[in-house]
């Protein structure tokens, strides 16, 4: 089906592959969703009963995206859950970037890590540089204890 929304979008556009069998918890699915202007359910829906040729082509903005994924300690391995999250409550106020929870519960107080890939920051901006210092500005704010997160993301593209 992805083949159908290539084939309804003008021949002119370049097309770069990202990854497939990407799924929404995936980074690779988070940044393309920051992007996207057009509404998502239309799409789906259509995709799902095979009707991709009768709407409007999705409409993606300019603006750059990235995810920076925080980890349990352990992961990939051997996550440690159970852990409490803290500093959500007092992130950067930055309209561009929003939190993807991937493993996390609230047991009634707090909100705890269960699982490796405890949750994304994506942002978004008009340069990488820009998306990037969104991304480990918020990142920064938040504590896990023995998290980490690749400090590379981007890193290449921004300077």
């Amino acid at each position: 089906m992805v083949f159908s929304i290539a084939d309804s979008l003008s021949l002119t556009r370049a097309f770069k592959v990202i990854e497939f069998n990407a799924r929404f918890g995936d980074p690779e699915t988070q940044v393309v969703l920051a992007r996207l202007e057009s509404p998502l359910a239309p799409l789906l829906y259509a995709a799902a009963t095979e009707m991709l040729d009768s709407v409007e082509a999705p409409r993606f903005s300019d603006q750059c995206a990235l995810t920076v994924v925080l980890a349990s300690e352990g992961y990939p391995e051997n996550p440690i859950t159970g852990r409490e999250i803290e500093g959500l409550d007092s992130l950067p106020d930055d309209p561009h970037v929003s939190i993807a929870h991937a493993a996390t519960a609230w047991d009634g107080s707090d909100l705890l890590a269960t699982g490796g890939r405890v949750m994304s920051v994506i942002a978004t901006g008009p340069t990488f540089a820009t998306a990037r210092e969104s991304a480990y500005a918020t990142l920064e704010s938040i504590t896990l204890e023995g998290s980490h997160y690749r400090r590379d993301i981007a890193l290449r593209v921004a300077s």
